[in-house]
């Protein structure tokens, strides 16, 4: 009987036994719930797990497409970032782990193009002035009452064009400081046309002599200051002392600043005596900024602080006046050549204009000046001052045609609105009106 009890108890103890094994057995790997708190744990695994999922995960269909797709999108450093947390799970976790490290490098592969974009100030607005040919026939009063009137009266009067008369029109174009070259264009086109019949009366003449006039000062060249495709626009003043540098560097300052631009002017004319204090005084009269340096400083560090503060500052254009030099003097030429580097490292493609300041009193003499500043600078265009004072002028024809630079602008009196826009329409229709001398 007791044995039976025992063997009752025994039963008994292995069937409890036998059901808390099988109770316990199947909670690892059956709960569909269990994985949320599981997460956590994993995130601590060290990074040589993340190639561990996809070998037992082998049998399932989902773990190829991770396999495939692990190297080809993602290098191994940024697995660290989302791989982890998925690691230990078994099928479906991979699958999420993929799907973030793709859609994470986006914002990372365009956020640095953003910085690289950058946003310049356009450049000014070209210069406008309204058409005046009474200003500039006042202005060339000198030079119609002179050259003009000599050359009208070769043949008003005549009946008859004949060769002894293109002789005489040679000679005025010459004393006209019309120069060899421009003078002999004019009289081969007269003499073309006279051996076709064409100049059968005086005013034909007159009309071939103001035809060729126009053609030759119609440079073909871009609009002044259009190279400039953003602010600041750099203008780099050039010439020989006593051309009138200064005067017309204000002159075009104050041109600006009535357009409603911001200029600042550059004191860089370091050599002569009271030059600084002299663009000082012009800066007020017209209302515009002066940059100077210190005394002794080197034009080509005045330029280049002139300009980088023109950008720094949002100024709209920056005119450096520069010292006077005579052409023929090759260290000073150099020191110029500097100048005009030194605008460039501060403002990449400054200068945009280097404008070319001659006296007309001047004569044939401003066309060794042009000759030798147009090979050494690159100048881009012409200034042409004090025509109201001479009874020449023809150099202007002569500057044009023998080295094709444009004439920008025309100085015809000391009135700071008496620097005037070239245009080679209105200013032939004044050289040519006949009739009119110098009170004109």
């Amino acid at each position: 009987m007791d044995s039976w009890l025992i063997i009752l108890l025994l039963v008994v103890i292995v069937g409890i036994a036998a059901y808390l094994l099988t109770r316990k057995g199947p909670q690892l790997p059956a709960g569909d719930e269990a994985p949320a708190p599981l997460p956590p744990k994993p995130a601590e695994a060290p990074v040589e797990t993340v190639a561990a999922p996809p070998k037992p995960a082998a049998p399932a269909e989902v773990a190829p497409a991770v396999v495939a797709k692990a190297p080809a999108e993602e290098p191994v450093a940024k697995a660290p970032e989302q791989a982890p947390v998925t690691a230990p799970v078994g099928e479906a976790a991979p699958a999420t782990a993929p799907t973030a490290a793709e859609t994470a490098p986006a914002p990372a592969v365009e956020a640095p193009a953003a910085p690289a974009v950058v946003v310049g100030r356009a450049a000014p607005a070209p210069l406008a002035a309204p058409r005046d040919v009474a200003a500039v026939k006042r202005g060339l009063a000198q030079t119609r009452g002179g050259f003009m009137q000599r050359l009208f009266s070769v043949f008003s009067g005549k009946k008859e064009i004949d060769p002894a008369l293109l002789e005489e029109i040679e000679e005025t174009l010459l004393t006209g400081d019309v120069g060899v070259v421009t003078t002999k264009r004019f009289v081969d086109g007269l003499r073309e046309r006279l051996d076709r019949n064409e100049l059968s009366a005086p005013d034909r003449v007159w009309d071939a002599l103001r035809e060729e006039s126009k053609r030759i000062l119609a440079v073909d060249a871009p609009a002044f200051g259009s190279s400039a495709k953003q602010s600041p626009l750099v203008i780099l003043m050039v010439g020989v002392n006593g051309a009138g540098k200064t005067t017309t560097t204000a002159k075009l300052a104050g041109r600006y600043k009535q357009a409603g631009q911001k200029v600042l002017l550059a004191a860089a004319d370091t050599f002569r005596a009271a030059a600084v204090q002299q663009l000082e005084m012009w800066g007020t009269r017209v209302g515009v900024t002066v940059h100077k340096a210190k005394d002794g400083a080197k034009p080509s560090a005045v330029v280049y602080e002139a300009v980088a503060r023109g950008v720094a500052e949002g100024f709209d254009v920056v005119i450096a006046d520069t010292a006077g030099r005579l052409q023929n003097k090759a260290p000073l030429m150099e020191e110029l050549r500097k100048t005009r580097d030194a605008a460039g490292k501060a403002c990449p493609g400054a200068p945009h204009e280097v404008l070319l300041v001659l006296d007309a009193v001047t004569g044939q003499n401003a066309m060794s000046q042009a000759k030798e500043f147009r090979e050494a600078l690159d100048v881009t265009g012409v200034v042409l001052t004090k025509l109201d004072g001479t009874a020449k002028g023809g150099v202007i024809l002569a500057v044009a045609d023998e080295f094709k630079l444009p004439v920008r602008f025309i100085g015809v009196g000391e009135k700071a609105d008496d620097l005037r826009d070239f245009d080679s329409a209105e200013f032939v229709e004044a050289l040519f009106s006949r009739g009119e001398g110098a009170d004109a």
